[in-house]
């Protein structure tokens, strides 16, 4: 059963790239994710000019003196991108971004990634969805966070009538930083495969929650792809970092999720070769 653990380092660089370039090693090498995701911002096209001047929600967490100003601070421009795309490869990992926007998509998809993200705030923009699905080749992944099942429902066909369903993996997500558990609702997931599943490419999970134990429940329920946080230090400052994975904590996940997938299969024949002996050995009353 292939599963793909997914490092979002996101906006947890700080704005830095000596900053991403050490976290992209320590994905790649200590944790051994697959793949390593980023996010794009046209901040001016995103935002409205009050959403641009209004003070940051939580000043200690700012960037700049406006929220427009925080956000273009953490911003990285589309050579940026190009290099941090070629540090994931360098590092044996797989690069990708979430765009927010129709002027981010078509920047980053001048380079080609196999996956491209759409958040769970974008996921009506369908002229967003309209320039992606006619003009970009690779995967779309898309967070549900946010999302009604009509809205659901919506977006799904909205792929289907472009012919790029099979190219589609709907993420299970509930939108807050950090989610508690009473709040993760990990039977979405079933409720994407059952209704979805025969529809799209795959089924996944973004967690903004602690640990690791429900990403483990949701490779049960038929989660694929999983998705995390990542930081160095969920002390920096930051929106994102306290609904983050530290390296340990990453490395951790990928490993279960990789363990743990292996051992979801049915018995291929009622006594097992690792048995048989055991079976000779422990086993009493029984006509050999």
């Amino acid at each position: 059963m292939d599963v793909k653990a997914i490092a979002e380092i996101g906006c947890n660089h700080m704005g830095k790239m000596d900053i991403a370039h050490e976290m992209i090693k320590m994905a790649a090498q200590f944790c051994k994710v697959d793949i390593i995701k980023f996010q794009k911002r046209t901040n001016r096209e995103l935002l409205t000019p009050e959403e641009y001047q209004a003070p940051h929600p939580n000043p200690a967490n700012s960037y700049g003196a406006t929220y427009g100003e925080h956000r273009d601070y953490l911003e990285f421009d589309v050579d940026q991108h190009r290099q941090l795309k070629a540090w994931c490869e360098e590092w044996g990992c797989e690069y990708s971004t979430s765009v927010w926007d129709l002027t981010a998509a078509k920047e980053i998809a001048q380079l080609k990634p196999r996956i491209l993200k759409i958040p769970s705030a974008c996921n009506l923009d369908f002229e967003l969805l309209e320039w992606l699905a006619t003009n970009y080749g690779g995967e779309l992944h898309v967070s549900l966070g946010m999302t009604t099942p009509a809205e659901e429902q919506r977006i799904v066909s909205f792929f289907e009538d472009k012919g790029r369903s099979q190219d589609l993996v709907l993420y299970a997500c509930t939108s807050g930083y950090p989610v508690p558990f009473e709040d993760i609702c990990l039977y979405q997931i079933k409720h994407l495969v059952e209704n979805f599943g025969h529809r799209v490419r795959g089924i996944g999970f973004s967690g903004h929650h602690l640990g690791i134990a429900a990403d483990i429940a949701a490779l049960a329920l038929g989660a694929r792809y999983f998705e995390r946080h990542f930081t160095l230090d969920r002390t920096w400052k930051g929106t994102d970092h306290a609904a983050s994975l530290e390296p340990d904590g990453m490395r951790r996940l990928a490993r279960d999720l990789r363990n743990v997938s292996k051992s979801l299969s049915y018995k291929s024949q009622d006594v097992l070769p690792i048995e048989a002996v055991q079976r000779r050995k422990l086993k009493r009353k029984v006509n050999d």
